[in-house]
């Protein structure tokens, strides 16, 4: 019972300088999925609606359902329950497009996946989090007794998602040129300051995490590992081609963490047991995920892939 409580009052501590610069690292990085984002992506959905449809529901139906199932069957502490349905309610992380390109998937597919998740992520993450939060009891008292708003998560993540998505937008489409120039760029930096401040804070409770970390580490490699399963599985169920599963299989198993931890902290006053499992999930899905990717490539090297590559437009999805 002891460490029940303990993991809950598990303080790790992120001074207010850090929050605020984990709150622009997010919007910069939601400035830098806008850089990509295209108006070809969205007609593409009523083109070609197949892939992109699959991917929003391995992503938004599948995922936290499977989530659910999960914490039924295993019945984690509630705070690490919660955590991975925070961690499953998410939009896709950024990094997806990158691991898609390494993996020779369709980065055009990834792009778009990403775009629309992370554009209605304000909607759909507190719906998802909220509905499977009530559906298990003891998340449901957590729930009530942070008494989560809605109107007030939503206006969080219009200001963290929204904001910096229609100034990324405005760049894409009234300065093309300056966008082209700075967008990889972008990405890089936002991406390196926004890992260097997360490894600082987990570095900085160093002592804390090693005598936690094990409640969550198994759990977060399984749940992990059933998102990249969840994704091929869906994919490949209703016929679409290699390059498609591997992009919705990387695209649910990379979610945006980050944004699951500013959530935390804003709502659950930075509840230990939550940020124990947003905190090591966004480590570990860039471990597994660039350690899937290598695998993708290992295989097609020397195999010679079992379906010929092509590069891909967003004309092609």
């Amino acid at each position: 019972m002891n460490e029940v409580v303990d993991i809950d009052n598990l303080n790790l501590v992120v001074s207010v300088d850090q929050l605020f610069w984990i709150n622009i690292c997010l919007g910069f990085l939601m400035f830098g999925v806008a850089l990509d984002i295209k108006l070809e992506d969205f007609k593409a959905l009523f083109r070609t609606p197949k892939p992109i449809l699959a991917g929003l529901a391995s992503q938004w139906l599948l995922l936290p359902f499977l989530t659910f199932v999960l914490v039924l069957i295993l019945q984690p502490h509630p705070g690490v329950a919660l955590g991975m349905m925070m961690v499953a309610a998410c939009p896709g992380g950024n990094i997806s497009n990158f691991l898609v390109h390494l993996s020779k998937g369709n980065a055009a597919l990834s792009v778009t996946l990403t775009s629309i998740t992370t554009v209605l992520a304000f909607i759909v993450t507190p719906l998802n989090l909220i509905f499977y939060g009530n559906q298990y009891e003891p998340t449901q008292e957590i729930l009530k007794e942070f008494e989560l708003d809605p109107l007030k998560l939503i206006w969080i993540l219009v200001q963290l998602v929204m904001i910096p998505l229609v100034l990324g937008l405005f760049f894409v489409y009234y300065l093309p040129t300056l966008t082209e120039k700075i967008k990889k760029l972008v990405k890089i930096i936002s991406m390196l300051i926004f890992s260097g401040i997360v490894i600082g804070a987990l570095i900085s409770n160093a002592d804390k995490l090693l005598i936690y970390i094990r409640l969550v580490f198994i759990l977060v490699l399984i749940h992990n590992a059933i998102a990249f399963a969840a994704g091929w599985s869906l994919s490949k169920l209703i016929g679409l081609n290699k390059k498609d599963r591997i992009t919705i299989m990387f695209e649910t198993g990379i979610q945006n963490s980050g944004l699951g931890l500013i959530i935390i902290y804003n709502f659950y006053d930075g509840l230990g047991s939550m940020v124990l499992v947003a905190a090591w999930w966004a480590i570990w899905h860039l471990i597994s995920g660039f350690a899937l990717a290598g695998f993708i490539n290992y295989r097609n090297t020397t195999r010679g892939g079992t379906e010929k590559y092509k590069t891909i437009d967003h004309r092609e999805i």
